[in-house]
């Protein structure tokens, strides 16, 4: 009698360490997964910074990439045009040429988004840029957002530039961009993607719009100067949200980012 009461007790505890498990696995497994926040726009520091040479990079690209899958910016000490492209993201160097980006890298200034396009336009003539801009402007439900743009086609031309790594003391980027090296494609298939930032965002990022071009072969682009649209399609996603992440370190922060820089914005542009 003693043993059945004994075997009776150790089934019991075993039916409830089972049952207790199973509550428990029960209880993780319906956790919610966390969603991706896909109406943001992220921002490693700000232009007014990178106008006045703070090009030390502050951000890894493998962390960058986690906030979105279209961007534009550039590398660490200002070494090259970057761009990303459904998820991949490549530096525009000085030779004209595309680099795909190793996720150790870092960046001093960037801006990125997942790209969810509600507007799309189609382009069945040539259109110059500033053509191009206006109409794409003319579909804003508000010009109070931020707007990630991408431009897909044929381009009879388009107007590039890229700038060298800088080495220390930094000069400030009118004096990078006053020696740029320009590039002129000439009837290449590609992308532009980039931004329009409200005036809002003066001293943050480029008020207006700020584009990066790479060809269809993903082997050449760099920062828009100017291009002309032979036929293609234009998709424009809105932006509500808007969130900047500062250096913790480095020359940041000390700068002085009071003055208002609009002049050296618009050589820089």
């Amino acid at each position: 009698m003693t043993n059945d009461r004994q075997l009776r007790s150790i089934l019991f505890a075993a039916v409830l360490l089972i049952l207790g498990a199973c509550i428990g696995f029960a209880a993780v497994s319906i956790q919610p997964a966390v969603e991706t926040d896909r109406e943001t726009l992220f921002q490693v520091s700000t232009i007014d910074a990178l106008l006045q040479g703070i090009y030390d990079g502050s951000m890894r690209f493998d962390e960058l990439a986690s906030h979105g899958d279209h961007g534009i910016g550039c590398g660490d000490r200002l070494d090259g045009e970057l761009l990303g492209i459904d998820g991949r993201w490549y530096l525009i160097r000085v030779d004209g040429r595309a680099y795909p980006v190793a996720g150790t890298a870092t960046t001093p200034f960037a801006a990125t988004t997942f790209f969810d396009p509600e507007i799309e336009i189609a382009v069945g003539k040539p259109m110059a840029l500033t053509d191009l801009e206006n109409r794409v402007r003319d579909e804003f439900p508000s010009e109070n957002y931020f707007y990630a743009i991408r431009v897909d086609g044929t381009f009879s031309e388009v107007v590039t530039r890229s700038v060298p790594a800088q080495e220390k003391p930094y000069p400030h980027l009118a004096l990078v961009t006053a020696n740029q090296t320009v590039f002129s494609l000439k009837n290449v298939t590609g992308t532009a993607v980039g931004f329009w930032s409200p005036g809002l965002a003066k001293g943050l990022n480029v008020p207006g719009y700020h584009l990066h071009f790479i060809t269809t072969d993903r082997n050449a682009g760099g920062h828009v100067l100017d291009m002309t649209l032979a036929e293609g399609t234009i998709g424009v996603d809105t932006t509500k949200n808007f969130s900047v992440v500062l250096p913790s370190s480095g020359d940041f922060l000390t700068v002085d980012l009071t003055g208002d820089l609009s002049e050296d914005l618009g050589r820089v542009e």
